[in-house]
């Protein structure tokens, strides 16, 4: 096929706050990357992510999830 792109999914990362955001934005402060189609969603706790949110990404579109505490 000619002109046509590799699918690549969106991903939404549910990140604590305290652990796994942290993380991330310190990647971010060394200035590494990683995937443009990784969005993360910075949340006060992992284990406080509401089903609600859950469902309502899945219905906006996104491809995949992941919960990082």
């Amino acid at each position: 096929m000619s002109g046509s792109h590799a699918f690549e999914p969106g991903i939404l990362a549910f990140c604590c706050r305290h652990c796994a955001y942290a993380a991330a934005d310190l990647a971010g402060s060394m200035r590494l990357r990683y995937p443009s189609n990784l969005r993360i969603v910075e949340i006060p706790c992992s284990g406080k992510l509401d089903i609600v949110q859950v469902l309502e990404a899945l219905e906006r579109g996104v491809d995949g999830l992941m919960v990082a505490g």
